[in-house]
């Protein structure tokens, strides 16, 4: 990381209760983390705290301090998630205490990336007994990210070791990687309130993306679009918050009451609420006894709290120390992410008991003890792009924007691994959708069946029309996908297309002697009768021709461009209609305007066939109506039909 072009990053706190956390960052920042009245009456940190930390670089962090006592574990959990790096303060007076012991397990099961250990209070300490202490603190941490971390021996009052931690952490930020400003804005809410005069203003961490004034945005829950008045950081207006930020926004239009610590604040159309994901889930050795099938829990995630049920899919409880892959019901709906951390609690006494990943934040709900389920979440845990994959796989096909929407990842992200998923032979673009290979060569197989079944149902027609085949096929393929799709087919000589209709390729459009000479009749019927044709019913009648067994005959016909279909119930032959569009160029080269009652003297037809005439024409835009008469408008060219 350049000094001169730091990124954003965040520090926070950790430790048992009243070991100097909100001491220490208001010796490193000058701030006062403690705002609520009942805080700086017992001097204790209740709920999160706040500050910025300008480094000697000149980059400036965001410190969230948590508070330690037991009873604000759910407000610690709030703050952690974002985290860059954490100081993990234990007062030399007292040594690793239980919420040292839990905030750490916390911070090991939510993955933040390194840590500081800050030995607080060491003015009143002997140097000996600071270095018992940090040998205990040492083995408490030897089997966690922390292991190799470095220690600082500080004291907030009189200034000791101050400045030799705040190079420790310059030191630490520079190997943190920056977070994903390129990918959707995603800002879990953790306070919010109403200033007078400006309306509600929102505060959390920016995880990924960016926010400016004028963007709108969507607040989920409860699932509405609202537009962002002013951005700051740090207390200053900014035109452009990144990700990586504490961030607070003043959103227009939304009523405090409708949002809740947990709330996220995200880009439109990318974050969904679920009440059911699929994760791994890792009981802590320490946890006090199995969980089983169907136990509830306290759920961390992000800023929310909900309480969850774990279904247990491939046994009937999971031990301390074990990991499996699980389904969790939760009783209201929050905003996940895969790959997003989650903490859970006992559901009484509440004790962190583990924590785990998210694999799929939107899954169908599954039957137990299934080997093709456990082996599907196996794959879709093991990747970003075999979770692209299967989800491919599932939906049939997706776009980019539905793939950022399902992930969680940036758009650049997805279109390299899908890339990378091409090259191998896995996926392929059609349109501006994916889908798999495997399900290409499934979609192939359905078309030529569904068109092979198509000829034996009508066997008189020349093959299924274009719409209808389809319609075999998902409705969210659309179509710039389906015809690029449809000419991998004819290339391959698989399908082949005339006009409107496809056949297979050894389809033979054959009636029968009896077929025929009915078909014949009908034809004959109609050039005959030409505009002065009857309609379909009236036709058949005088013919003596069954109804119910003309269908085939009037494809056929229609399909073999003898017959016009107009609607219905009204047909043209091919020579009357024919006539009937020389008629239409030739009065339109003449006059500007055409009436129904101009047509029907031109061509000698019933007003009824004449009307059904010009609204088809209407149809192929040959002609515009304009109120009571028509205008040419894309005339067929002669000899076009």
């Amino acid at each position: 990381m350049s000094a001169a072009t730091p990124h954003p990053v965040i520090i926070g706190t950790a430790g048992h209760v009243d070991h100097g956390k909100t001491e220490l960052i208001r010796a490193l920042t000058g701030r006062e983390t403690d705002r609520l009245k009942e805080e700086k009456e017992r001097g204790i940190s209740i709920d999160l705290g706040f500050a910025p930390f300008k480094l000697p670089s000149g980059q400036i962090a965001g410190v969230v301090d948590v508070p330690g006592h037991e009873r604000f574990i759910h407000n610690m959990l709030a703050g952690v998630g974002g985290m860059d790096l954490v100081l993990l303060v234990v007062d030399v007076n007292e040594g690793v205490m239980p919420q040292t012991h839990e905030h750490l397990q916390i911070l090991e099961l939510l993955g933040i990336p390194r840590g500081i250990i800050v030995l607080t209070k060491c003015d009143l300490a002997e140097e000996d007994w600071i270095d018992i202490v940090e040998e205990e603190v040492r083995e408490e941490v030897s089997a966690t990210f922390l292991k190799d971390a470095p220690v600082s021996r500080v004291s907030s009052i009189s200034g000791q070791g101050i400045p030799e931690l705040v190079r420790t952490i310059e030191e630490a930020l520079g190997n943190i990687p920056p977070k994903d400003a390129d990918g959707p804005m995603r800002l879990p809410l953790d306070r919010h309130f109403t200033v007078s005069g400006f309306g509600t203003v929102v505060t959390g961490t920016l995880l990924s993306g960016s926010a400016r004034p004028g963007d709108t945005v969507e607040v989920q829950p409860p699932g509405i679009e609202v537009r962002i008045r002013e951005v700051q950081v740090h207390g200053k207006k900014v035109d452009c918050a990144e990700a990586g930020q504490r961030v607070a926004l003043n959103l227009a239009g939304l009523e405090r009451e409708r949002i809740q610590r947990g709330s996220v604040v995200g880009t439109p159309g990318i974050f969904e609420l679920t009440e059911r994901l699929d994760a791994r889930l890792s009981l802590l050795p320490e946890a006090p006894r199995p969980l089983k099938f169907r136990d509830p829990v306290h759920f961390y995630l992000g800023t929310a709290r909900v309480v969850g049920i774990v279904a247990l899919l491939d046994r009937d409880e999971l031990k301390p120390g074990e990991s499996a892959i699980v389904q969790i019901h939760l009783d209201r709906p929050l905003v996940a992410h895969r790959q997003d951390r989650f903490i859970i609690r006992s559901y009484s006494p509440m004790t962190t008991i583990g924590g785990g990943l998210v694999i799929d934040p939107s899954p169908v709900k599954h039957k137990r003890f299934r080997t093709e389920i456990m082996q599907a979440l196996a794959e879709l845990e093991s990747g970003e792009k075999s979770f692209l994959l299967q989800k491919l796989s599932d939906q049939g096909c997706l776009k980019v924007k539905d793939l950022e929407q399902i992930s969680g990842l940036g758009r650049e992200r997805i279109a390299g691994h899908l890339q990378q998923l091409a090259d191998e032979s896995r996926v392929l673009q059609l349109g501006d959708q994916w889908v798999t290979v495997e399900t290409v060569r499934a979609w192939r197989h359905k078309l030529v069946e569904q068109t092979g079944r198509f000829h034996a149902a009508n066997p008189l027609q020349p093959g299924i029309p274009h719409a209808t085949l389809k319609g075999a096929l998902p409705a969210q393929f659309a179509p710039k996908g389906f015809d690029q799709f449809l000419g991998m087919l004819l290339e391959q000589g698989e399908l082949v297309q005339k006009g409107e209709w496809l056949r297979c390729p050894d389809f033979d459009l054959r009636p029968t002697e009896d077929q025929q000479r009915q078909i014949d009749r009908i034809e004959a019927a109609y050039r005959e009768d030409g505009p002065l044709a009857k309609n379909k019913n009236e036709m058949l009648d005088r013919l003596g021709i069954d109804h119910a067994g003309s269908e085939p005959y009037f494809a056929y016909l229609f399909g073999c461009r003898l017959l016009v279909k107009l609607n219905e119930e009204s047909f043209l032959h091919i020579d009357t209609y024919c006539r009937a569009i020389d008629t239409l160029r030739t009065h339109f080269a003449k006059q500007e305007t055409l009436t129904l009652a101009e047509f029907r003297d031109h061509i000698g037809s019933a007003r009824k066939q004449v009307q059904a005439l010009l609204e088809h024409f209407d149809s192929l835009k040959y002609t515009m109506r304009q109120g009571d008469h028509r205008v040419a408008w894309k005339l067929p060219k002669g000899g076009d039909r």
